[in-house]
């Protein structure tokens, strides 16, 4: 026993490691960029997702109607549930739907985070340099495959999610040094 190199780390410890290589270690830079910003984004993706459920649902439970969000003025937005199927015939049912619709939101953001991290690695290892223009386009790329992820998809929508992507993203890497 005397002899053992096993060495005791503290929760804290585990997590500082993180910031110094990363938790996953793929064998190659570019594999281990996206499955980490995969599973960061993946992450936050479920915890939107079941908080803004939470908040409808206790919303709708104490106003009793779904379709107005308790706003009760003439023209006001209606708040619609984004998982309709919550409504299952027992609890059992509206967890399975709950589960299953999370996955589904939280595999969007993470394969949005992991599309937009290996396009711009992609683009800075091919040019040797990171600048606007990297972001300009892994912002339209990942932004026009979002879009096709929809159920229905037009050819504007495509289109209007790939601007909006790059604008999104080249503003945030022309703001990174201000702020």
């Amino acid at each position: 026993m005397s002899g053992s190199n096993l060495e005791t780390r503290s929760l804290l410890d585990e997590l500082r490691s993180f910031d110094k290589g990363g938790f996953l270690d793929l064998g190659h830079p570019l594999l281990n960029r996206i499955a980490e910003s995969f599973v960061k984004a993946a992450g936050i993706g479920a915890i939107q997702a079941v908080s803004r459920e939470a908040y409808l649902t206790a919303v709708e439970s104490v106003d009793g109607d779904a379709t107005t969000g308790g706003s009760t003025e003439i023209g006001a937005p209606k708040r619609q549930h984004r998982f309709p199927d919550l409504r299952g015939e027992s609890n059992r049912k509206s967890v399975e739907a709950l589960v299953k619709n999370t996955g589904i939101e939280s595999m969007q953001w993470g394969l949005a985070a992991g599309m937009y991290s290996g396009v711009t690695y992609g683009l800075k290892e091919a040019r040797g340099v990171h600048d606007w223009k990297n972001s300009l386009m892994a912002g339209a790329v990942t932004g026009a495959v979002l879009a096709l992820t929809t159920g229905e998809h037009s050819h504007e929508q495509v289109v209007q999610c790939a601007i909006t992507g790059a604008a999104i993203s080249t503003a945030a890497n022309l703001l990174t040094g201000i702020f």
